[in-house]
């Protein structure tokens, strides 16, 4: 019964050590892995009667295997926190020097106390030192995406700026604190492409009003979803990356989509990769439908 309890709590994954702390004896483990009633899933890690774990039980686990003092850090942590997709090789922060395997890669280093949290019951770096961690291995586009996300979903941490200044020189520190920064100066809301990335980081780049980014509207027979929206100037930008739009289906949603939002008496301009390569033209246009009075009002 406490076995199953056990199991239950942690997705069907259990440690050696946890089914020894319970009071099982090593030959009652090794007869059960005989008998299929354990399955190994890492040395020392197994699942409770089958090996068919979900993505959370294969983080617990991976964790699991690379205990004492484990957490679930970089690109996995950001996945548990919903900041982006989860990749198959699943990252670990361990205080001890251990050889990766083919599912799990190990990072070597400290945690203190408060840089550790559970998020599901699975031991993981908290935000603020997960957004570290992968600003030391992410591109500087890509980590702008992670952070806007962050700012969207769980709001950013009251403590990072302090974190960064007490990690001052860590790998990738500077760099987040400019990814910060240009999501202060730039439009609000979350990204979903590096071409809003990329129009992000133009227009924080000039005194223009600050749009928010993928804006719902409801216009009554339709809701839809706006990508750059500047409310009080009823003006949309809609940025059309080739493989998203470039399909016959994608323009004809497109021009349905814009007849809709032009009947309701909204403005809209589409933006493509091309336009932002020079940008001087579509920067000018976008002054003169805006107004430059008042140009760092926020939308």
């Amino acid at each position: 019964m406490r076995l199953a309890e056990l199991a239950g709590k942690q997705y069907g994954v259990v440690s050696r050590a946890q089914l020894v702390g319970i009071g099982m004896s090593e030959s009652a483990i090794d007869r059960r892995l005989r008998r299929g009633q354990l399955v190994r899933l890492h040395p020392r890690v197994y699942g409770v009667g089958h090996d068919a774990i979900s993505r959370d039980g294969e983080w617990l686990a991976a964790v699991l295997a690379c205990e004492p003092h484990a957490a679930l850090s970089h690109r996995s942590a950001a996945a548990l926190w919903r900041l982006f997709e989860p990749n198959p090789v699943i990252e670990v922060t361990t205080r001890r020097k251990t050889r990766g395997s083919g599912s799990i890669r190990r990072h070597r280093a400290r945690l203190d106390a408060n840089e550790v949290t559970a998020r599901r019951v699975i031991p993981v770096t908290t935000l603020t030192r997960t957004l570290l961690d992968v600003a030391g291995i992410l591109p500087v586009d890509a980590l702008a995406r992670v952070v806007r996300e962050a700012e969207f979903k769980h709001g950013l941490p009251v403590d990072l700026e302090s974190f960064l200044d007490w990690r001052r020189g860590w790998r990738g520190a500077a760099r987040l604190r400019t990814c910060i920064d240009r999501l202060r100066e730039g439009p609000r809301g979350r990204s979903r492409s590096r071409l809003e990335d990329s129009f992000a980081a133009l227009l924080g780049e000039t005194d223009l009003r600050r749009p928010v980014m993928n804006a719902a509207l409801d216009l009554g027979v339709a809701k839809l979803e706006a990508d750059c929206l500047w409310r009080a100037q009823r003006l949309i930008v809609e940025l059309d990356g080739l493989k998203a739009h470039g399909t016959r289906s994608a323009l004809e949603s497109d021009r349905e989509r814009d007849r809709r939002l032009q009947t309701a008496g909204w403005r809209v301009i589409r933006v493509t990769w091309r336009q932002l390569d020079a940008p001087e033209a579509l920067l000018k246009d976008l002054r003169r439908l805006l107004g430059d009075e008042s140009a760092s009002t926020v939308a």
